[in-house]
Formats: C-alpha cells, structure tokens, sequence
C-alpha cells in the first residue's frame, strides 16, 4: 500500500461520544429577556433586508400589522448557536463545523416586540460519509421547536451541521481551491451591483401580495443581490444573533436526561473553544468573533486552520436571506410555511451573492385551508458557483369572488 493510502485509510472520526445520544433531547441557551424592536431592526440591518413593515414605525402602522413585526428569519436570531445547538452533539476531538443546510416550518404567530422564545430540542439522527475535502464527516440533524410566551408553537428548525477533522481539511485544501481568487471590483461593477439591490428593494416595497390566480409555474421571481461581503458585514451578521450580545442568555436543560449536553466541549480545536470560567470577568473569552470557534469568519489566518481559504459567511444568515427573498416576494398578506435549503459553500469575503427563484408548483388547496405555491430557490456568486439551493412553500390568499383555478 503507498504511503498516501495507508496514511488515508487511518483516518476515522471518534463518534463514542455521539451515538449514545440520537434521539435524546438536549439543552442550550435562552434569552433572559423578550426581544425589542431595536432587537429586529438589528437583525434586518444585518441580514440587508429593506422591508419597512420590520424597521420604518411609521410605515408598519399603516399596514395591516398596525406597528414593527418581526421577518419570520427573526426566529432564529433568538435561539442559541445559529440554530446548530442540536446537530452538534457529542465530542469528536480535533473536529470543526460548518451549517451544512436546514428546514423550517412555519406555524402562524407572527414574532413581535416583546415577544420571548423558548426552546425545545432533541437530536435527531447522523450519518458519515467519505467527502472530498476531509474524509470521514458527520453530517448530524436536530430539530428545534420556537414556542412563544404564550405556548404558541412559533415554528421548527431542523438544522444539519458538517462536522469533520480540521487538520484533515486544512492538508487536502480542497475548499481553498474551490473559493477561487478573491473578485476584483471596479466602481462600474459595484454601481451595477447597487442598481440591482435597489431594484429589487422597490420591487415590492408596498408589500403586495399577489393572488394565486396570477402566478404560473415557471415564473422568475426578480433576482436578489447581497455584497461585496466584508469583514464588516459578517461581524454584523454575528453581532444581530442575541445570544452574541454579552449577558443575554442563560443555559438551560430538559428536565429528566441524565446528561442533556448543555455548553458541553464538542472536541474544536484549541483556539476555537470558550473559556467559561474566565469569560465570568472577561467576557470576550466566550465571544465568538474574539475567541471561540467564530474567528475563522471574520480572521482569514483563523479560517485557514479549518481549511478555509479567507473570511466567510455564516450558513444560518444564507437560510434568513432565502425566508426573507421569499417573504418579500409574497407580501404582506404572504406567508412561508415550508422551506428546505441545502448549504453547498459559504459566501466568501469580496463575494457576491445572487438569489433567484422560480415557480415550480401552484396548488388550489393545502392543509392551512388557503393556496400554497413551491419555489424554487438557487444562490450563486458572482462566477456562477452555487452556494444553496431549496425549495420554499409560500401561501397566497386566494381570490374570494371567485373560484380558483391552477
């Protein structure tokens, strides 16, 4: 056997740690208090949403919603973890992680001022499979459940994280070959860019909502842009999760599991853990962006020990940016019950982003007693390379005055 193959074949993930624990409900984080409106302003700032029903109070009390609601993405802001907390469990040494996709499904109350989640989870399943660009990785589902001050199930997420041996990526280097070189952009190019982020802005700003009886499958919807991502961007979109903020959240575990991993030690590398007892005086040693297992997002040396080529973005803000594409599509009176979105490379520092969409199915009746559509959803970069790709389940009122016909 060659050198190379036998040093391949000794390469394994330890999952002692992991199996005994599928199917158990595990702990997390809570916000200690309801979130505000400066809480969703924060969060379409930094997910680059425009739409005033969830910034502009004057513009959100003459809608329909009477004053600031909240994006249906926002639920996610409010959990711990970027939603991950479930999909990784169980220590595995040497290992890092990446948001490798999720689903959502979406039950009916809207997130408001005030509001105040709570959380329900439990790890779902795994399995391994030889990749590429790490060998052995662990790809591992959890689900979940948002439910409101009032015992209102506000939607389920279910995430599924990549976990794999940092060392062993970082030596292939395939995810450094597949960024390619950071884009040039000249100032043409970037005033092209704001035109097009501007035009999709005002594409539906009054937030119409359209009937079904309008839509056909195979309609485009208007593409979305995002970028030049930055170092500033990302730490944006860091710093509008809640449970990143100093002193929000309190841990928390399910009553009656005997050891529901809660702030346990996943096996990171070194430099990309937490110091908890030390983070009681200094906060930053648990900060993510600081120190902990973030840096990588906004330290293009941190990223390279994970076997990243420079600074990059987070999978759960890619999910938001889809939910919110969609929402805007749909309008005020438009609702996403559904989404499945699958993360195949983040967006890189100096990258664009390019969200399009299209019709696939269009269906008179659904379980929520009103007509639902299915779109198609692909995000690429400025090369063409696809970043994500997904179905969204969006509901449309139908036409009173007359009978529906798809």
């Amino acid at each position: 056997m060659s050198q190379p193959a036998a040093a391949l074949a000794t390469i394994e993930l330890d999952l002692s740690d992991v199996k005994p624990r599928v199917g158990q409900e595990v702990g997390g984080a809570e916000p200690l208090e309801p979130c505000s409106a400066t809480d969703i302003r924060r969060w379409v700032m930094a997910m680059d949403y425009f739409n005033p029903i969830h910034w502009d109070e004057q513009f959100a009390r003459a809608s329909r919603f009477g004053g600031l609601v909240a994006p249906q993405s926002f639920a996610i802001a409010m959990d711990y973890g970027h939603g991950v907390q479930p999909a990784c469990v169980g220590r595995i040494e040497g290992s890092h992680l990446l948001f490798g996709g999720e689903e959502w499904w979406h039950y009916g109350p809207r997130i408001r001022p005030g509001d105040q989640l709570s959380h329900r989870r439990r790890f779902y399943d795994y399995k391994v499979t030889d990749t590429k660009f790490a060998g052995p990785t662990l790809f591992s589902r959890g689900d979940t459940v948002h439910v409101n001050q009032h015992g209102a199930v506000v939607c389920k997420e279910r995430a599924t994280s990549i976990r794999y041996l940092a060392a062993e990526a970082e030596r292939r280097g395939l995810l450094n070959k597949a960024a390619g070189k950071p884009p040039h952009w000249t100032p043409a190019k970037l005033q092209a860019v704001q035109k097009e982020r501007t035009d999709w802005m005002l594409s539906n700003r009054a937030g119409r909502t359209p009937q079904i009886e309008e839509v056909r499958v195979g309609d485009q919807l208007k593409r979305r842009v995002l970028g030049p991502h930055s170092l500033v961007s990302f730490a944006t979109e860091y710093r509008a999760f809640i449970f990143n903020i100093w002193g929000t959240q309190r841990w928390v575990a399910p009553a009656g599991v005997a050891d529901p991993w809660v702030n346990q030690d996943a096996g990171w590398l070194e430099e990309f853990g937490f110091d908890e007892e030390g983070a009681k005086i200094d906060p930053r040693l648990r900060d993510g962006l600081y120190f902990g297992g973030s840096r990588g997002h906004v330290d293009a040396s941190r990223a390279t020990q994970i076997g990243m080529p420079r600074a990059y973005g987070f999978g759960a803000t890619m999910g938001a940016w889809v939910t919110d594409y969609i929402a805007h599509w749909a309008g005020h009176d438009g609702f996403v019950r559904y989404s499945n979105t699958s993360f195949r490379g983040p967006a890189y520092e100096g990258d664009i982003t390019y969200i399009d969409g299209e019709v696939l199915d269009a269906k008179a009746d659904s379980m929520w007693g009103e007509p639902l559509l299915s779109i198609a959803v692909k995000m690429t970069n400025q090369d063409g390379t696809i970043l994500a790709t997904g179905r969204v389940d969006v509901e449309l009122p139908r036409c009173r005055a007359a009978p529906v016909s798809v």
